[in-house]
Protein backbone atom coordinates (compact mmCIF):
# COMPACT_ATOMS: atom_id res chain seq x y z
CA UNK A 1 0.00 0.00 0.00
CA UNK A 2 1.63 3.47 -1.09
CA UNK A 3 1.39 6.11 1.34
CA UNK A 4 2.75 8.93 0.37
CA UNK A 5 5.35 11.00 -1.56
CA UNK A 6 8.96 11.65 0.05
CA UNK A 7 9.19 15.68 0.09
CA UNK A 8 12.11 16.15 1.92
CA UNK A 9 14.77 15.22 4.21
CA UNK A 10 12.99 14.38 6.45
CA UNK A 11 11.95 10.27 7.11
CA UNK A 12 8.48 9.67 5.47
CA UNK A 13 7.16 6.36 5.44
CA UNK A 14 5.86 5.84 1.63
CA UNK A 15 4.77 1.87 2.28
CA UNK A 16 3.70 -0.70 4.40
CA UNK A 17 3.06 -4.42 4.00
CA UNK A 18 2.46 -6.75 6.95
CA UNK A 19 6.30 -7.16 8.28
CA UNK A 20 7.91 -4.27 7.33
CA UNK A 21 7.67 -0.09 6.29
CA UNK A 22 9.27 1.32 3.52
CA UNK A 23 11.25 4.07 5.08
CA UNK A 24 12.46 6.72 2.02
CA UNK A 25 13.53 3.87 -0.76
CA UNK A 26 14.23 1.49 1.79
CA UNK A 27 12.59 -1.36 3.23
CA UNK A 28 12.90 -1.85 7.29
CA UNK A 29 11.86 -5.55 9.03
CA UNK A 30 10.25 -5.91 11.51
CA UNK A 31 9.67 -3.90 14.95
CA UNK A 32 10.91 -0.18 14.07
CA UNK A 33 11.14 3.09 15.86
CA UNK A 34 11.03 6.52 13.64
CA UNK A 35 11.60 10.07 14.34
CA UNK A 36 11.81 12.34 11.68
CA UNK A 37 15.60 12.20 11.52
CA UNK A 38 16.48 8.60 12.54
CA UNK A 39 15.15 5.06 12.67
CA UNK A 40 16.13 2.54 15.27
CA UNK A 41 15.44 -0.83 13.55
CA UNK A 42 15.22 -4.30 14.97
CA UNK A 43 13.78 -2.69 17.95
CA UNK A 44 13.05 -5.55 20.54
CA UNK A 45 10.32 -5.60 23.23
CA UNK A 46 8.43 -7.13 25.56
CA UNK A 47 5.29 -8.48 24.14
CA UNK A 48 2.52 -5.66 23.13
CA UNK A 49 0.39 -6.38 26.01
CA UNK A 50 3.14 -5.97 28.45
CA UNK A 51 4.75 -2.89 27.22
CA UNK A 52 6.46 -0.57 29.31
CA UNK A 53 8.44 2.78 30.01
CA UNK A 54 11.49 1.26 29.50
CA UNK A 55 10.20 -0.49 26.44
CA UNK A 56 9.51 2.71 24.36
CA UNK A 57 12.71 4.85 26.25
CA UNK A 58 14.71 4.45 22.42
CA UNK A 59 11.44 6.17 21.59
CA UNK A 60 11.03 8.52 23.92
CA UNK A 61 15.18 9.57 23.68
CA UNK A 62 14.13 11.63 20.42
CA UNK A 63 12.09 13.88 22.85
CA UNK A 64 9.10 13.86 21.56
CA UNK A 65 5.77 15.15 22.22
CA UNK A 66 3.55 12.19 20.62
CA UNK A 67 4.44 8.66 20.32
CA UNK A 68 2.50 6.77 17.85
CA UNK A 69 2.67 3.03 18.65
CA UNK A 70 1.18 0.99 15.69
CA UNK A 71 0.01 -2.38 17.24
CA UNK A 72 0.41 -4.22 14.06
CA UNK A 73 -3.28 -4.87 11.88
CA UNK A 74 -5.10 -5.29 15.51
CA UNK A 75 -5.50 -2.48 18.12
CA UNK A 76 -5.49 -3.05 21.31
CA UNK A 77 -5.20 -0.81 24.40
CA UNK A 78 -2.24 -1.07 27.09
CA UNK A 79 -2.16 -0.68 30.45
CA UNK A 80 -3.35 2.27 32.21
CA UNK A 81 -0.64 3.36 34.24
CA UNK A 82 1.83 3.14 30.58
CA UNK A 83 -0.23 6.15 29.35
CA UNK A 84 -0.65 8.08 32.72
CA UNK A 85 3.62 7.47 33.02
CA UNK A 86 3.91 9.29 29.31
CA UNK A 87 1.31 11.80 30.66
CA UNK A 88 3.56 12.61 33.34
CA UNK A 89 6.64 12.96 31.00
CA UNK A 90 4.05 15.18 28.81
CA UNK A 91 4.48 13.01 26.29
CA UNK A 92 1.01 11.98 24.26
CA UNK A 93 0.61 8.51 23.48
CA UNK A 94 -1.46 7.49 20.67
CA UNK A 95 -2.49 3.79 19.66
CA UNK A 96 -3.52 2.65 16.15
CA UNK A 97 -2.88 -0.18 13.60
CA UNK A 98 0.35 0.23 11.80
CA UNK A 99 -1.01 1.34 8.92
CA UNK A 100 -2.73 4.14 10.76
CA UNK A 101 0.58 5.06 12.56
CA UNK A 102 2.78 5.32 9.53
CA UNK A 103 -0.28 7.70 7.86
CA UNK A 104 -0.70 9.92 11.01
CA UNK A 105 3.37 10.12 11.23
CA UNK A 106 3.66 11.49 8.12
CA UNK A 107 1.00 14.21 8.36
CA UNK A 108 2.29 15.32 11.91
CA UNK A 109 6.24 14.90 10.26
CA UNK A 110 5.14 17.59 7.57
CA UNK A 111 3.36 20.24 10.11
CA UNK A 112 6.68 19.66 12.18
CA UNK A 113 5.54 18.36 14.97
CA UNK A 114 8.22 16.01 17.46
CA UNK A 115 6.57 12.65 16.53
CA UNK A 116 8.04 8.98 17.15
CA UNK A 117 6.24 6.18 15.67
CA UNK A 118 7.03 2.61 17.50
CA UNK A 119 6.05 0.36 15.22
CA UNK A 120 4.80 -3.49 15.52
CA UNK A 121 5.10 -5.04 12.30
CA UNK A 122 4.68 -8.91 13.30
Amino acid sequence: MQLTRDSGTQHIIRAWEPGRVRIGERWVAGNVIVSADEIVESWTTAALTALTVEDLAPALAFAPTIVLLGTGTDKFLPDVELMAALAEQRVGLEIMSTPAACRTFNVLVQERRRVVAALFNP
